[in-house]
């Protein structure tokens, strides 16, 4: 009984539901102005032809052990 109970659910209004946010994520990212986050996230690779980018996250001090206190 329960088994048939899931699988009519998952026939019918899951699938709907799956659908339809399938449906939402492309409109979503085709919509009109997500064209510049998507122009950016394209050229991701050819920002630093010339070298390696620039390590911002970095501190001297972090090869030191933390003094206890």
């Amino acid at each position: 009984m329960t088994y048939t109970l899931f699988r009519e659910f998952a026939d019918s209004w899951a699938l709907l539901v799956l659908f339809g946010i399938f449906v939402s994520i492309i409109f979503w990212a085709f919509r009109p102005g997500s064209k510049p986050i998507h122009d950016d996230a394209a050229q991701v690779p050819f920002r630093y032809e010339t070298g390696p980018a620039p390590d911002t996250d970095h501190t001297p001090d972090t090869d030191q052990p933390k003094a206890r206190t």
